[in-house]
Order: C-alpha cells, then sequence, then structure tokens
C-alpha cells in the first residue's frame, strides 16, 4: 500500500512511522491492515472519494489537507467469505419464491375482503369467520368501476398539472436518471377542494362508506390487469430497464414481484404515480366519508373519529408534502412494479388503511379529553421520531455538507458515500420505522380495547417493517461490505432501543 498526503502546490513525504507535525500526518507503509474507521480515526479525516476500480481512494479533513491512498483492497475478515454480489446476478427470490408469492396474490385480496366483513359485523373478530361469504351481486359494482375509474383518471389529470419541481431519480444502470414532477401535496389540496365544491352541491360522499367491498372488489380487479399489462410491457424492456427483484426467469414470480422497475409511456411514471396518489388520497377521502356517515347516523362525529381522521390526514400530508425524499426509497430504486406494489397501492392501502374508521363507524368508543391528550402525545411522539429520521437522512443524502447533519459522525464505505452513525441514526438503524410504530399505535388506541380488530394495522406493520428491515440490512451488507458491518456494531439494535 502506499500513502500519500498532499496539500495544494506543497508535497509531504511520508516517514518510518505514524506522527502528527503542525498539522502534517506522516504514515507508513508496513502492509498492515486496517479499517477506514481506523484510518479516518489516525488521520483526522473522512473519505470523500473511492474509486475501486483504480484502488484509489482520498482523505480530506481540517488539518491534514488531503491524504491519497493507492495500490488497496478491501479484506474480509478471516473465514468470511465476500459479500459482494458479482456483477449481473439475479438477487435472491423473496417471499418464499414463486409459491410464496403466488400464495401472497391470493392471501392479500382475501385478508382485505375479510377485513371489510368484520369490520361492521357485530362481534368484529379478527380472527373469527366473516359473517358472510359475498357473492358475486356483492362484490360487482357498474357504478362502483365507473366511479373507481373516474377517481384514477382525476388523480392522473392532477399527476400531468404542472409541478412547482421536477426533481432527478437516482442513477440508472444505463448511467441515466429519470426525471419526476413533484405535485403530490398540490394534488392532495386540488382534491380537497374539488371534493368540497361536491359536498356543498349535494354530493352523496357518505355513501361511500356502503360501497368498501365492491370498490376494493373493483381496486383488486384493476390492479391484476394493470399488472398483466406491465408484465407484457416488460417483455419488450431492454436488460437495463429489469428491477432485479422480478427478473427471475419464473413468470408467476415476475408477474407479482414486477419485472420492469420504472415502467413509463412518456413522461408518465405508472410506479410513481401509484406510490402516493390514488391510493394515499383515497385513504384520508374514506376516512372523511366514515366521518360525515358517522355524523349522519348519530348526529356529530366522535372524537375517536376525529382523532383517527386528523393523524392519517397529518401522516398522507406529511408523505406528499416530502414527495421527493420517496425517489430514494427500494420502493423507487430497486423494486419492481408488479402485482405486489400495484394491488398494494391502489387496493390495500386504502381500504385496510382506513380500518379504525371503519370499525368505529360501526362500534363506537366512548372516549374522553384526559385519554385523548394522552393519545394525541403519542402520535405526536411518533411523528417527531419519524420526521426527524427521515429529514436527517434526506438532507444528508443531498447535501453532507449541510449545517444541519455536517457535525454528525459517520462511517465510510467502499463505495464512497457515508453512513451515519450518529444523530437519530446513531440510535437505532431503522428509526424512521419506530416512529411509523409509535404512530400506527396511536392510530389504533381511540378504538378502545375490547376488539382486536382495530390493532390488525399496528400488527401487520409490524410484521411489514420487520420484513423490509431485514431486506434492507442484506441488501446493505452486500452493498456497504465491511462498513455495514462497523455500523452495525456501533449501533446493535434495529428498530426498538434494548428490545430489537
Amino acid at each position: 500500500m502506499r500513502w500519500r498526503q498532499t496539500r495544494p502546490k506543497e508535497s509531504i513525504g511520508w516517514s518510518a512511522g505514524p506522527r502528527v507535525d503542525r498539522g502534517r500526518v506522516h504514515l507508513k507503509t508496513t502492509g498492515q491492515a486496517l479499517s477506514l474507521s481506523e484510518l479516518r480515526s489516525l488521520t483526522g479525516a473522512g473519505v470523500a472519494r473511492t474509486d475501486l476500480s483504480r484502488h484509489q481512494t482520498q482523505l480530506l479533513g481540517d488539518g491534514v489537507g488531503c491524504v491519497s491512498l493507492t495500490d488497496f483492497r478491501e479484506l474480509q475478515p478471516p473465514g468470511e467469505t465476500e459479500t459482494m454480489a458479482p456483477q449481473g446476478s439475479r438477487a435472491p427470490l423473496e417471499f418464499g419464491g414463486p409459491l410464496g408469492a403466488a400464495a401472497l396474490m391470493l392471501l392479500l385480496p382475501a385478508t382485505m375482503v375479510h377485513l371489510l366483513l368484520v369490520a361492521r359485523s357485530g362481534p368484529a373478530r379478527l380472527l373469527g369467520p366473516p359473517p358472510y361469504l359475498p357473492g358475486l351481486e356483492a362484490l360487482w359494482s357498474p357504478r362502483a368501476l365507473l366511479l373507481w375509474l373516474t377517481w384514477l383518471g382525476l388523480q392522473a389529470a392532477l399527476y400531468l398539472l404542472p409541478a412547482r419541481k421536477v426533481a432527478e431519480g437516482q442513477e440508472l444502470k444505463d448511467k441515466s436518471t429519470l426525471r419526476y414532477p413533484i405535485n403530490g401535496f398540490q394534488a392532495l389540496v386540488l382534491t380537497a377542494l374539488l371534493v368540497t365544491l361536491g359536498v356543498l352541491a349535494g354530493l352523496p360522499l357518505e355513501e361511500l362508506a356502503e360501497m368498501l367491498l365492491p370498490l376494493a372488489f373493483v381496486a383488486t380487479l384493476t390492479a391484476f390487469i394493470f399488472s398483466l399489462l406491465l408484465y407484457l410491457k416488460a417483455l419488450l424492456a431492454p436488460t437495463s430497464a429489469l428491477a432485479p427483484g422480478g427478473n427471475s426467469g419464473n413468470p408467476i414470480y415476475d408477474f407479482i414481484l414486477g419485472r420492469e422497475l420504472n415502467p413509463r409511456i412518456g413522461s408518465f411514471d405508472f410506479k410513481y404515480f401509484c406510490e402516493l396518489r390514488p391510493g394515499l388520497i383515497g385513504w384520508v377521502l374514506i376516512n372523511l366519508a366514515l366521518l360525515m356517515k358517522e355524523a349522519e347516523l348519530r348526529g356529530s362525529p366522535s372524537l375517536a373519529m376525529w382523532l383517527v381522521n386528523g393523524f392519517q390526514l397529518l401522516y398522507v400530508g406529511d408523505a406528499l408534502w416530502q414527495e421527493e425524499a420517496i425517489l430514494t426509497t427500494m420502493d423507487i430504486t430497486h423494486d419492481g412494479f408488479g402485482f405486489m406494489l400495484a394491488f398494494g397501492d391502489l387496493a390495500w392501502v386504502p381500504f385496510t388503511y382506513s380500518l379504525q374508521a371503519q370499525f368505529l363507524l360501526y362500534h363506537p368508543q366512548p372516549l374522553g379529553w384526559p385519554m385523548a391528550s394522552v393519545i394525541c402525545l403519542i402520535n405526536a411522539v411518533g411523528f417527531y421520531i419519524f420526521r426527524g429520521a427521515n429529514t436527517q437522512k434526506n438532507t444528508f443524502r443531498k447535501n453532507p455538507s449541510d449545517p444541519r447533519v455536517a457535525d454528525l459522525e459517520t462511517i465510510p464505505t467502499a463505495t464512497g458515500r457515508q453512513l451515519l452513525v450518529s444523530g437519530w441514526w446513531g440510535m437505532v438503524r431503522h428509526p424512521n420505522y419506530l416512529g411509523d410504530l409509535i404512530m400506527a399505535l396511536a392510530w389504533s388506541l381511540p378504538c378502545g380495547t375490547s376488539h382486536l380488530l382495530p390493532y390488525f394495522y399496528l400488527l401487520y406493520f409490524t410484521a411489514l417493517l420487520v420484513h423490509r428491515e431485514d431486506r434492507d440490512e442484506r441488501q446493505c451488507l452486500q452493498k456497504y461490505g465491511l462498513a455495514w458491518r462497523d455500523y452495525c456494531r456501533r449501533v446493535p439494535y434495529r428498530i426498538v432501543p434494548y428490545i430489537y
């Protein structure tokens, strides 16, 4: 290994041993294996740029000028094998492979229908049988289909309106980048204005509460047909456009997980559109319809219903206001767009995430102001952690020199990027997941403790985030190698401090 430290217009040599002399660092070349963290500690610097193909990196820091390292290679600990996957290799199969993915394709819609049925039944048992098995006449409704297609058309039209900002996504395999309109919050506001005008003109929005089952059915049917068209389109896509997770070669698995990473027609990105628009905005619209239905039945909405509507509107509004942040998430950068995401975005989110409001409509719960204040505090803590962690991560990704994150401790990686090891991301490895789970608890508490059903979202979301966290861990280990092991050693807890 050769070490070289340079300053502008000045060259500094190295000696036989490490020492610091007036800010000039002298390093020895003994063939000793040092981690990048040890190098940073020794030089007082941080990794700025790394070129693995040339085995070169540069360390920058106050007082040390620039230290250039050449002719080095990353070593694995004794007894460990290389974690980096060879280029062009396919990602490991998720969900138990084709059979498990096919089971999920059947199980998730069945679960959604089960929740819709039991939420309005007397016992409201999560684990019990549904009160009845709906026939085709209860599921199919031309009126529901017309409403659903109108909703999708409205959101597509709002997507195409001029945006306050157009952002670039992550670099793709072919070194290109895609552009995305940042106008999700604008779509939410315009939707709210249109709905308000409609209600003032006599639109019976509360009737949606009686149409959830047929609407969920046509949304699922739409997701299936849409996914089939996406799969056929992906058969014509170049290899560089395929997602690593949905390019298994098995048609069933690829149909479910999604074969193409960013399916588009012109500038209209189907995955990006579905991710935050129809489902999330539809979720709060269904909540509002249930609130209005309760006001019709009981004279006024309950305090519990107000809390659920307010908490979830805050969550959706924040997601759409921070829309640009989704461009760095795994859903956009890694996962293909197939049935799993299409069904989740278009059907599962609006008709399952509104479960608490559905439950409260048919099973009103008494809630006093003292308990309501405690629940509000719990939601505020969860939102504070969730938003703080995500803002810190997004700010650091955009500009590590930003004053808000410049003083945070980091771990250099062989990719040239750095891992945050202080602030929110020094507390647990996924602090945003922790905030998400705390908010999920707050959304369920207004429903009381007499039924397990309204806590389904908390149980489901816990399982979802644990699975996602495990997938994140494997991909980060593959991407960052030893630096990720160092991070896991420094931050041992995954989601909940001192527990998990």
